[in-house]
């Protein structure tokens, strides 16, 4: 059984660290090897174009974290000095009261679908819901693997958005993409059924493609801090304070929520996944209310411990994109 919570991990050698770290799961020496030796300019050749090198991101773990019971490295993949070491003395404070616990809404994409130069709007939102099935039966048509297990189209949604020259109609594909972050496949659904939402509207469609504000896949977390491990009453007084702050002023959330994206960017990068997606998605959702604010709250238990909850999308996934390429997939 993995144990997390290991008294000085950073004084290890690197060697030692992985030793640690891979011991008990299986894995090939090739593979262990990649830690050290990254990617091949062939493979970095066949993800980008026009490819003259690589640049390197150390790769660290995160100790001491519990996660919904049960003991776990994070790899988090940063530039940045104190990210990890800060992600991991978060944890430990945590660790004996209960660790890290999350849940999530699922695993929904949206995919929007512009409509423009429509004459009577309304009335063609109401024929899209008029031709729901057979839009979503187009749509399904496309991804039956998805389908078989589970997912595609599960409903639409129609809005109507007003702009200064005129009035758009937006159709939203509600789409269960399962494993995957999805946007080949909501890209995909969202091109083949054009000509038909065309048909229906009598207007012209110009983009078909994700959202990233994943408002639908919605990670939470939670977690109790010590507030003796943290230094005392008067800091975790400090850090609740700090919060009120950036939930009241745009300028201190911008740097609070780069402090919380820190962490996060570092975990989706070093898991193949798509960086920027979500980070725009994150930073969406925080203006959700009019105005930008931060993405955690911070308050008092009964207890005087220090509790922390995040709200955030996560349009995440272990299959697709970069996680199939071989330095960052099981074979």
């Amino acid at each position: 059984m993995v144990i997390s919570r290991v008294k000085g991990f950073y004084q290890l050698s690197v060697d030692e660290r992985v030793d640690l770290i891979t011991k008990g799961i299986d894995l090939t020496e090739d593979e262990i090897n990649v830690l050290s030796n990254g990617m091949t300019l062939d493979l970095a050749d066949a993800m980008v174009e026009n490819v003259i090198g690589q640049i390197g991101i150390p790769l660290g773990v995160a100790a001491n974290f519990k996660v919904n019971g049960k003991d776990v490295f994070i790899p988090m993949a940063t530039e940045e000095p104190s990210v990890i070491a800060a992600a991991s003395n978060a944890a430990r404070a945590a660790y004996d009261l209960g660790g890290i616990h999350t849940a999530t809404s699922g695993t929904i994409m949206r995919g929007q679908i512009q409509v423009l130069d429509i004459c009577d709007p309304y009335a063609a939102r109401a024929r899209i819901f008029e031709n729901k099935e057979e839009i979503i039966e187009q749509c399904n048509l496309k991804d039956p693997t998805l389908v078989s297990l589970g997912g595609g189209v599960k409903d639409i949604e129609v809005h109507l958005v007003n702009t200064v020259k005129e009035t758009m109609l937006v159709i939203h594909l509600i789409v269960d993409t399962k494993d995957a972050m999805g946007a080949n496949a909501v890209n995909t659904m969202a091109e083949s059924v054009s000509p038909l939402i065309e048909k229906i509207t009598g207007g012209r469609v110009v983009l078909r493609i994700i959202t990233n504000l994943a408002d639908k896949r919605v990670v939470r977390a939670r977690g109790v801090f010590s507030s003796e491990m943290l230094g005392g009453e008067e800091i975790v007084k400090n850090i609740v304070s700090a919060f009120e702050f950036a939930d009241a002023d745009p300028y201190r959330a911008a740097t609070h929520n780069k402090g919380v994206m820190n962490g996060i960017t570092s975990v989706v990068l070093a898991t193949g996944n798509d960086t920027r997606a979500v980070e725009a998605g994150a930073h969406a959702y925080a203006s959700r209310t009019g105005r930008y604010r931060s993405l955690t709250t911070w308050e008092l238990n009964n207890e005087g411990n220090l509790v922390g909850t995040l709200e955030v999308p996560m349009a995440v996934g272990i299959i697709g994109g970069a996680t199939k390429t071989g330095l960052l997939s099981r074979k």
